[in-house]
């Protein structure tokens, strides 16, 4: 077995409708991708593009990510937006990525 551990982090995009979608992953700029240009992006954003990242966390362990995003998918809209409002000053889990 390994020592090297696989991070993942939690990603919200904000989509073509002005809806979120949460969801997590271990490589975050292709799960982007996917969400944009592939049929093996969630069928809720499928319909809903272009999406776009604006926020994300890395939880570390899988597991850690799906208690997180439970958490989080339960939150408000408002709650939601306050997760990146409250990050921007520093700019820290704050992210969006061109592709």
């Amino acid at each position: 077995m390994s020592n090297t551990s696989i991070l993942y982090s939690l990603y919200i995009v904000q989509c073509s409708d002005d809806t979120y979608y949460t969801g997590i992953t271990n490589h975050l700029e292709k799960r982007m991708l996917e969400h944009n240009t592939s049929t093996k992006g969630a069928k809720y954003t499928r319909y809903r593009r272009p999406v776009t990242l604006v926020y994300s966390e890395v939880c570390g362990d899988k597991s850690s990510a799906l208690k997180r995003e439970y958490i989080v998918k339960q939150l408000k809209r408002k709650q939601k937006e306050q997760l990146w409002n409250y990050y921007a000053a520093d700019g820290a889990h704050v992210g969006a990525l061109n592709g």
